[in-house]
């Protein structure tokens, strides 16, 4: 009788170190059960996609109504088909960026990537998504390069560790004479507007930034092609699981076939192929046959909200030709090309209704010019304002910044519009709260809107002068 309970006590110790036994088992074995999840279900489980890019106007940039760019909003597509968030990763150079990738900081590269020989052997290339070329580029007026053999007396600078490089080392191969100075602390886009300063001769750069940046700088002109058609692709670590590769690889062939991925490149690349210099003859007639439609619209709602309306119909021009109906491949409408996202703040209901769109943004450039700092005196307070409804008040604000560092009046436009373009040099941006930007298109949309206001005033005042003349010719029949 005596034994039983010894028996009993001996089970119950064995039954519990046989349970310690097994749950230090289970939690030796739950981590390496976690670390069988392929790279799509790691991501999942994370509930996070990381990309890593570069600030600049063909990859990642934050816009006036939020992060925008090719590469930001392609990723971003990718992340919503896996259900996870998208996370940008910026890298400062991109000398740098395949190296990390290739370190596995990062899921994938996604910066306009070019696929060559060289970088295969420490990436793996998603299938190719856009097909550009390599141009070289100068300011017109000055002397042109026409073949490989003339660009060695123009000495181009082009940036590190891209493949520019790689092209022009093939080519000195059969031109000894070819000379070039490489740059990592500068972008393409940085060197594209040195060439237009006249600080460089030539530089060669990606034909997608090319015609972006012409828009901005017409004088800007491609002398040739140094490379046969190349193909851009995502980045991806070398590694023997294909898990997430394939995902993407799946995503960008359903994106081509949908035409998905072409609405995202007309977005980005549409204007800049349609883009012309300003036509003010073209800009006169329409005053005459266009503007009489709608200026009682821009009087209304200038007086409302104490603006000179030939101010808004310059704007509106600017934005839209004057036509209501006038759409974006970026989903901006109607006749002051507002955003969903900002006509939902002004609590605009239709976009294409001309005086529903003329008020919300009109609402909206007061509330821009309220909101420059008090120390800012008119006229340059709404010219300030002007720039930060095509760029946001954040990026003003950093050129702003950037003035008074330099020794300018950050209260004068004249000043801070000739800090503006030091948003899209890696030099500055690097430094700013808000980061890249394209900070030459805040000073074109202001000049050209200043140029329309001046005309549509002339043109308004004679029409003033002219009534008025005729009101004095006129004698009563009762004298």
């Amino acid at each position: 009788m005596r034994l039983l309970p010894k028996y009993i006590h001996a089970n119950r110790e064995m039954l519990e170190w046989l349970w310690l036994g097994l749950l230090s088992l289970t939690l030796l074995l739950l981590p390496a059960t976690l670390m069988q999840l392929n790279r799509l279900d790691t991501v999942k489980a994370s509930g996070t996609l990381r990309v890593l890019t570069l600030n600049g106007p063909t990859s990642f940039y934050s816009g006036p109504d939020g992060n925008v760019g090719f590469e930001y909003d392609l990723a971003g597509a990718f992340a919503n088909s896996l259900g996870v968030q998208l996370e940008m990763v910026v890298v400062e150079n991109f000398k740098d960026m395949l190296p990390r990738i290739a370190s596995g900081e990062g899921d994938f590269a996604a910066a306009g990537i070019t696929i060559t020989e060289q970088r295969k052997s420490l990436v793996r290339f998603s299938p190719p998504y856009q097909e550009i070329r390599q141009q070289v580029v100068y300011r017109r007026g000055t002397e042109k390069p026409y073949n490989i053999k003339e660009l060695a007396k123009h000495h181009p600078t082009i940036v590190a560790g891209t493949s520019f490089s790689e092209r022009l080392n093939e080519l000195k191969k059969r031109h000894p004479k070819l000379e070039w100075t490489e740059v990592d602390d500068q972008g393409p886009e940085d060197l594209l507007i040195e060439v237009w300063e006249g600080l460089q001769e030539a530089t060669i750069a990606d034909s997608n930034l090319v015609a972006v940046v012409q828009q901005f700088y017409p004088e800007l002109s491609v002398a040739f092609n140094i490379q046969r058609p190349e193909q851009l692709a995502w980045a991806f670590p070398l590694s023997d699981d294909h898990s997430l590769y394939n995902a993407a690889a799946k995503f960008i062939k359903e994106a081509q076939s949908s035409g998905a991925l072409s609405r995202i490149i007309d977005r980005y690349y549409g204007p800049a192929s349609r883009s012309t210099y300003p036509n003010l003859a073209a800009y006169q007639r329409r005053i005459e046959s266009i503007l009489p439609e709608y200026q009682s619209m821009f009087e209304k709602v200038g007086a409302e909200h104490d603006l000179d309306w030939r101010l808004l119909a310059a704007q509106a021009y600017q934005e839209s030709l004057w036509n209501p109906e006038a759409v974006s491949p970026t989903g901006v409408r109607g006749i002051m090309m507002l955003t969903n996202r900002t006509a939902r703040f002004l609590n605009v209901k239709d976009r294409v209704d001309p005086y529903e769109s003329i008020s919300g943004g009109t609402l909206y450039l007061r509330d821009l010019i309220d909101r420059v700092p008090a120390t800012v005196e008119e006229p340059d307070r709404t010219w300030m304002a002007l720039a930060a409804y095509n760029v946001g008040m954040g990026h003003l604000e950093d050129a702003r910044v950037i003035t008074a560092k330099q020794g300018g009046n950050p209260n004068i436009w004249k000043d801070v519009r000739e800090r503006l373009p030091l948003l899209a040099k890696p030099a500055w941006y690097r430094k700013t709260r808000h980061g890249y930007a394209r900070g030459y298109e805040p000073v074109q949309y202001v000049r050209r809107i200043r140029t329309y206001y001046d005309i549509l005033v002339k043109v308004d005042e004679d029409i003033k002068a002219t009534t008025s003349t005729e009101a004095i010719k006129v004698e009563p029949s009762a004298l």
